[in-house]
């Protein structure tokens, strides 16, 4: 799993009717941990940018969607 991940546990109270979720996943975005801009940070090509959505391989999150 990505560090761009977090888990935390949720609290099961001994009265809840549906079965517990044990474990839950939120994303956080890059961007929350790198204040300002640093100078000459890496970047990607145009096109590769153009595809991932950002210049700067620092600001890139991928989306992974969930199977349903």
């Amino acid at each position: 799993m990505s560090e761009q991940y977090r888990v935390y546990a949720p609290f099961i109270g001994p009265f809840d009717p549906c079965p517990p979720i044990k474990l839950k996943y939120y994303s956080t975005p890059p961007q929350l941990f790198l204040g300002f801009q640093p100078q000459n940070l890496p970047q990607f090509s145009p096109y590769e940018a153009l595809a991932k959505g950002t210049l700067w391989p620092a600001l890139f999150s991928p989306y992974e969607p969930k199977n349903s």
